[in-house]
């Protein structure tokens, strides 16, 4: 299973040039993926600032570049447009493989009126990989707000353990395909996203924090692949609006303890410039 998790920022090259073909095209360069984990995707947010972009559809853009694989969106923010037409911005997965089950879980947003901030939502996926069902989940953390990034850290901690529980604990069950006949909810979990956090961060290590409940921890898969070896930088390696503003490190991929073994690789590519972040690639096997 190999898997690209992506902040394509609006689909908005480091040219400032929208567009959501390049960046499909430039994601199978970089990989023959499985499952594509997008982040700031855009519907009918015009900007005429921003070349090419004339306020399309991305979530649907997006998925019709990508037949044959199915796409699960994530809408954290719904607000009416200047047209009559919502505009929504959020995530996006999109999988070739099996999606046996999906979920939008919108994240915490606490009171912190001391700076901006905007809705988030972490997006799961149920895909059937050869070697078994896989929790995906991406998300994209607050920016400016370390109380609501730290409330949502908290919350995808929770996400990740709640469905360890249904794999761990026997249910009841309904095989007649209504709404509460049983669907996977396994334990084997790959966390992925723009977490607008440093490695070296807390918050970082809090992801990776034991449970009270004995869910097993997470683990960040780069340090799982490349034990020792410094993170890449993801973000601003080609800054050009702010260049006094330092590259780092802050997309991230975590997966539960039962798939550590599986990791095969995590690499990041740092020539795609189709966005101001790095894809980041996960093979399992």
């Amino acid at each position: 299973m190999k898997l690209i998790t992506w902040n394509v920022q609006w689909c908005r090259g480091t040219d400032g040039n929208v567009d959501a073909a390049r960046v499909v095209a430039d994601a199978k360069r970089i990989a023959d993926f499985d499952v594509l984990c997008l982040q700031e995707i855009a519907d009918n947010f015009p900007d005429p600032l921003l070349g090419n972009h004339s306020g399309e559809n991305q979530f649907q853009r997006l998925a019709d570049l990508l037949p044959g694989y199915h796409a699960v969106p994530g809408v954290a923010v719904d607000m009416p447009g200047d047209d009559g037409r919502r505009r929504r911005f959020g995530n996006l997965v999109l999988s070739r493989l099996p999606v046996l089950q999906t979920f939008a879980h919108l994240l915490p947003y606490p009171a912190d009126q001391e700076v901006p901030g905007m809705p988030r939502i972490a997006v799961e996926a149920v895909v059937k990989a050869s070697f078994g069902e896989v929790r995906v989940i991406t998300t994209h953390l607050e920016y400016f707000s370390l109380r609501k990034r730290a409330a949502q850290v908290e919350a995808l901690r929770s996400l990740y353990a709640e469905g360890y529980g249904y794999a761990r604990d026997p249910r009841i069950s309904e095989d007649d395909g209504g709404p509460y006949s049983t669907l996977p909810r396994p334990a084997a979990t790959v966390i992925t996203g723009d977490f607008n956090l440093a490695h070296d961060d807390p918050l970082h290590a809090r992801m990776q924090a034991a449970h009270d409940d004995g869910t097993p921890p997470l683990f960040d898969a780069w340090e799982v692949a490349n034990p020792g070896q410094p993170y890449p930088p993801t973000f601003r390696i080609y800054e050009k609006e702010y260049p006094e503003q330092k590259a780092y490190s802050c997309d991230f991929i975590f997966v539960s303890d039962g798939l550590r073994p599986r990791v095969r690789d995590v690499r990041v590519d740092t020539v795609t410039q189709v966005s101001d972040h790095q894809p980041v690639v996960l093979t399992l096997g």
